[in-house]
């Protein structure tokens, strides 16, 4: 039986793992591929002490980083199907994955991420990471001087267009129905800026190009046309999807399922396990923060399985 089971190779598990193995816990990394949803990103400019690197880089980097420590365990490329409680121990769950394999352990991180919802249109894949991309606090800088579209009508889509316009040329922000879902106040204050063109009834049918992304296509419903627009990035802003299926009802959940933690120790509603990064209710997010959620978590698992409290000043 392992002392802990990571379950994710993102941000948030690997910083947790590698605290882990210098903590000399006995752990397992579950994962299927390693960097989480940034992994994809061409480059990422807000990573503390990285002026610039790519998604590709970061991932590989961090793997390196988990990889030269000691007694690391890792189960790569496998996904958790199902997490159940070993009866008759205090602590101890039983970790089944997709491979068929089960894997015993007194405590579990879930740091599964999350993943976005997608506009499924041709070219959204093709172009992912090349002017297609799911976060405006991470990519903004990226389309100085650049014409956008952002597609959405929630305060994410809104929030958006606040971050592009440090920077972008023209910013459309496409909205499928004919009203927005997000803060009115919000909404009103954009529509002041004339680099902003509100295009309501419309929906994205195609995202194009060669190398990079040079301009999408949509459905006017009002008009029931088929438009273009010449653009250089894409923002998909309809919000995201937590990886937490696999625990059914062991942790609470809110209404986006994703897993409620309380934020000074990352402990879930249910003894034994802990949660942290985009799979929980964390408003922001970011890599960094991601990261050290993971940390925080992984400390106060040691306290937990050394049956100690963590000091307070």
């Amino acid at each position: 039986m392992y002392d802990l089971v990571i379950i994710g190779g993102g941000p948030a598990g690997i910083s947790a793992a590698i605290y882990a193995s210098r903590k000399k816990i006995k752990f397992i990394l579950i994962t299927e591929s390693f960097g989480g949803q940034s992994s994809v990103a061409s480059e990422i400019q807000n990573w503390i002490g990285t002026k610039s690197i790519s998604g590709f880089e970061l991932a590989k980097k961090m793997e390196e980083h988990l990889r030269a420590q000691e007694d690391v365990e890792i189960e790569e490329g496998s996904l958790v199907d199902k997490v159940e409680k070993i009866e008759g121990l205090a602590l101890g769950w039983k970790v089944h994955l997709q491979n068929g394999k089960d894997i015993e352990t007194k405590t579990i991180l879930v740091a599964s991420g999350g993943r976005r919802r997608r506009l499924d249109v041709a070219g959204e894949k093709e172009f992912e990471g090349k002017g297609v991309v799911y976060c405006s606090t991470c990519d903004a800088p990226l389309f100085s001087k650049k014409d956008v579209a952002i597609v959405g009508a929630g305060n994410a889509a809104l929030g958006a267009v606040k971050d592009l316009l440090s920077y972008a040329n023209k910013i459309y922000l496409l909205i499928r129905s004919d009203k927005i879902k997000g803060d009115s106040i919000l909404f009103e204050d954009i529509k002041k800026d004339k680099r902003v063109e509100i295009l309501m009834m419309s929906e994205v049918s195609e995202i194009f190009g060669e190398e990079f992304v040079e301009g999408l296509k949509y459905t006017d419903k009002g008009e029931n046309q088929t438009k273009e627009l010449k653009i250089s990035g894409v923002f998909v802003e309809i919000g995201s999807v937590p990886n937490s299926e696999f625990l059914g009802d062991l942790v609470d959940k809110n209404k986006y399922n994703e897993i409620i933690v309380d934020f000074g120790t990352q402990k879930t509603s249910c003894a034994g396990i802990w949660a942290a990064g985009d799979v929980t209710t964390l408003p922001y997010r970011q890599n960094n923060i991601s990261a050290g959620d993971g940390i925080k978590a992984l400390l106060d698992i040691n306290f937990s399985l050394k049956n100690k409290t963590p000091s307070r000043p």
